[in-house]
């Protein structure tokens, strides 16, 4: 029977849909530092941009957001009341505005539900796991779907994905030993499965191989269809092996934390390792400075740990690992 799985961790909460114990669906959740999707909330209309009916919006907190659409008649500097539709989105170099619409009569100021009340809220069972005894997040494949959206690498049997990011959508090539039939259905299938997996919304191309027969590209889509939950559009698969698929994107996904918010990312890992290491007493930390700096940057977030683990901790910065090679050791190990 399919569960989820939830920790409130520090600096973020986690969730993941197992099924016959296989993570199938995964959620990251960073404390709450920007607007989120279902948030009503005041702004300001600080420009009307030219040309396109969307309007810069100025949130609590200096936070930048895109309007749209614009009511007729508003004006710059007007205050508005609006919902959050998407939370920024981290690029390269950048971050990608958040964006919102105006709010609907009757609506007032409020957060949006947390990632937990949002799983509450559906029809599949929650288990909320401690931060002692077994790990059980940890042996349904955890550490293994980190490290595939970090590199954007998934197997599956007879070949692989290779998913790659773009400011305008994302990108998964398919490739592999099979014979081209089965590798285009299997690796449609696997698609599906990386979609659904690591919460990729927005624009999703899919590259398989080139299929002549008209069946045979009907049978790709036909896997990719089972696995991958309503609701989203797509397109057939063309002559040329390219399938299109667009889902609603509210958040960022995890190849996006991964990737381009990677050292935060990598540091909230890192502190999930430290909660549960064996051992007992001091537990010593030792990363690149780079990801310790984040440490630094959230300051409750050592206190958090030391008050959970009943222990100091202990921060030994090493320059010679890379940002995904941080280790946790104890005092007395077990």
């Amino acid at each position: 029977m399919a569960e989820w799985l939830f920790e409130e961790g520090i600096g973020e909460a986690r969730a993941a849909l197992v099924d016959n114990d296989v993570i199938v669906a995964a959620f990251l959740e960073p404390e709450r530092s920007a607007a989120q999707p279902g948030d009503i909330c005041r702004a300001k209309l600080s420009e009307i941009l030219p040309g396109n009916g969307v309007g810069r919006l100025e949130l609590d907190g200096g936070e930048e957001a895109l309007l749209e659409p614009l009511a007729g008649g508003v004006t710059e500097g007007v205050s508005l009341l609006v919902e959050i539709v998407r939370s920024a989105i981290p690029e390269p170099g950048r971050r990608k505005r958040a964006r919102a619409r105006p709010a609907a009569p009757g609506r007032s100021e409020g957060l949006a539900p947390s990632l937990k009340e949002r799983l509450t809220a559906g029809d599949v069972p929650i288990r909320t796991l401690a931060s002692h005894g077994s790990d059980v997040l940890e042996a349904a494949g955890w550490s293994e779907l980190i490290e595939q959206a970090t590199t954007g690498s998934m197997p599956f049997p007879g070949g692989a994905l290779r998913i790659a990011l773009t400011p305008a959508m994302t990108v998964i090539d398919v490739d592999g030993v099979l014979p081209p039939t089965e590798l285009a259905r299997d690796g449609a299938k696997a698609s599906g499965e990386a979609i659904r997996k690591f919460d990729i919304g927005g624009s999703t191309v899919i590259d398989l191989p080139s299929l002549s027969v008209k069946a045979e590209r009907q049978a790709a889509v036909d896997a990719l269809d089972v696995v991958l939950p309503k609701p989203f559009e797509r397109t057939a698969v063309n002559g040329f092996g390219l399938l299109q698929i667009v889902r609603k994107r509210a958040r960022p996904s995890l190849l996006e934390y991964a990737q381009y918010e990677s050292t935060a990312t990598a540091a909230r890992s890192l502190l999930r390792r430290a909660e549960r290491a064996a051992g007992a007493g001091e537990r010593i930390v030792t990363a690149h400075p780079g990801l310790l700096a984040q440490y630094a940057s959230h300051p409750d977030w050592l206190p958090t740990l030391e008050r959970r683990i009943g222990a100091p901790v202990t921060l030994q910065p090493d320059p010679a690992l890379s940002l995904w090679a941080g280790h946790v050791s104890t005092a007395h190990p077990a």
